[in-house]
């Protein structure tokens, strides 16, 4: 199960919208280890930069800000059905979560801690809420969880 969900997510046809660190990360290494995640290079990197305006690295889309964003987003689906998936990148997820451009996060929480470092969700609010569709608990103890979008928040319990 656990290959599986790892598998499916490097498989399948994705766009991929990234901030700029994440992005000269990637630009610096997947074009030449394309072997190991199919697909890397054939879709579509849509990198938000307000410095970097061209790559050359194929599929290398530069944006400027949160409307050209909202603009990929409200066209029907990425390259032949695919989603557009977002790595890294924690400053352009909190964004994200904060304009509601979410619709469904793909969690891998590691059972360690290192001390410092970034926060996904950062220290500002953003009340969103999802419905847990898809885990597994891998022999490491890495729980991989999927999540979707699930409307308005709503407080209470627990439920066991």
């Amino acid at each position: 199960m656990v290959t599986k969900l790892v598998v499916k997510e490097l498989q399948q046809p994705a766009d991929y919208l990234l901030g700029r660190k994440t992005f000269e990360i990637w630009e610096g290494y997947w074009p030449e280890h394309a072997d190991f995640w199919p697909g890397i290079n054939d879709g579509t990197k849509y990198i938000l930069s307000k410095t970097r305006k061209k790559s050359d690295w194929e599929n290398s889309v530069f944006l400027k800000s949160l409307a050209d964003i909202k603009k990929l987003k409200s066209l029907p689906a990425g390259r032949q059905g695919s989603d557009i998936q977002v790595w890294g990148s924690s400053k352009l997820i909190q964004l994200l979560l904060k304009n509601e451009l979410v619709d469904e996060l793909w969690l891998k929480i590691h059972p360690l801690t290192l001390g410092k470092g970034k926060k996904l969700f950062g220290n500002a609010e953003i009340p969103s809420s999802f419905k847990l569709t898809e885990s597994t608990i891998t022999t490491t103890g890495v729980i991989i969880a999927t999540y979707k979008r699930a409307g308005k928040v709503k407080t209470g319990t627990i439920g066991f």
